[in-house]
């Protein structure tokens, strides 16, 4: 992959969507909620991924996975992050997902399907969309989803004991709104609207004999189309009732707000901002951590 340039400086302000900041601002006028889910959840939920990822994954590092790791640590340096730790878990379902608590140790998660189905290129947008997370300190509300989405399909459970209606509803809402601004830290490290494009056009109907078949233009034009129907009000109707359970938005949705957004000037601004050279950077902090 060519080089890329670093983001030195980067604000989760920068890029946040603004869905994501009047839904994040919603949850926060909650009272106590950030401290019942980090009292309640946090600790026990902390301690039970990090052994079950121990026990059941491989923890990628400069000896373990090492293309992996190198993807990790070149996102991480573009937008301006320490590194969590980075999981590879055996599992058919392409995903990926990010646990933190703030002050703890995150961990983003790879499923074998997901890098299976995905190019280089493609896996670190994946990546960078996780870190997208964690740089918007998504932590807590992320944290509280994730338990309640893992529980519901590992225990069968359905989502209303683990969390009430009300709040579950705001917190499908917070999820979704969230998925666009870390489409855009995704963007911000593969520099390429069309690798991330390609990214959601794989997860709506690729497969590992599939994925080289697509088309993404003929796959761009399909959600131009979905934008259309959704104009009118029957359209706007249906799109909301369609996604109102859902945790991500629609693939086609968000590949044409990446495609918005990679057009826009705000992009571009962060994109050629002129950033202070890494190893300069590096200096003038005492050293550069080596991962």
């Amino acid at each position: 992959m060519s080089a890329k340039t670093p983001l030195i400086g980067l604000q989760s302000a920068h890029f946040r969507h603004p869905l994501d900041l009047q839904a994040t601002q919603a949850l926060q006028q909650l009272p106590g909620l950030d401290l019942a889910i980090r009292g309640l959840m946090g600790p026990v939920a902390e301690q039970f991924f990090q052994l079950e990822n121990l026990a059941s994954g491989i923890l990628v590092s400069d000896r373990q996975l090492p293309q992996l790791h190198e993807l990790l640590r070149e996102a991480c340096q573009i937008l301006d992050l320490e590194p969590p730790q980075l999981y590879v878990r055996q599992n058919p379902t392409p995903n990926a997902y990010t646990f933190a608590m703030r002050g703890k140790q995150p961990f983003v998660v790879l499923h074998t399907s997901l890098i299976d189905l995905l190019t280089p290129e493609e896996i670190q947008a994946v990546i960078a969309h996780e870190l997208g997370h964690l740089k918007c300190e998504h932590s807590v509300y992320l944290t509280m989803a994730n338990i309640a989405v893992l529980a519901a399909g590992q225990l069968g459970l359905p989502l209303g004991p683990l969390v009430a209606q009300g709040l579950q509803e705001r917190l499908l809402e917070w999820v979704r709104c969230a998925e666009f601004t870390c489409d855009r830290a995704a963007l911000l490290v593969a520099q390429d609207a069309r690798v991330v494009a390609s990214v959601l056009m794989k997860l709506t109907g690729g497969s590992p004999t599939l994925a080289s078949q697509l088309n993404l233009d003929a796959f761009l034009e399909q959600a131009r189309a979905y934008d259309d129907l959704s104009l009118s009000d029957m359209g706007k109707m249906l799109r909301e009732t369609q996604t109102a359970q859902r945790t991500h938005p629609v693939p086609v949705l968000r590949a044409r707000e990446i495609d918005r957004w990679a057009s826009s000037q705000d992009y571009e601004k962060l994109l050629h901002q002129r950033p202070i050279p890494y190893n300069e950077k590096a200096k003038s902090q005492g050293g550069w951590r080596n991962w």
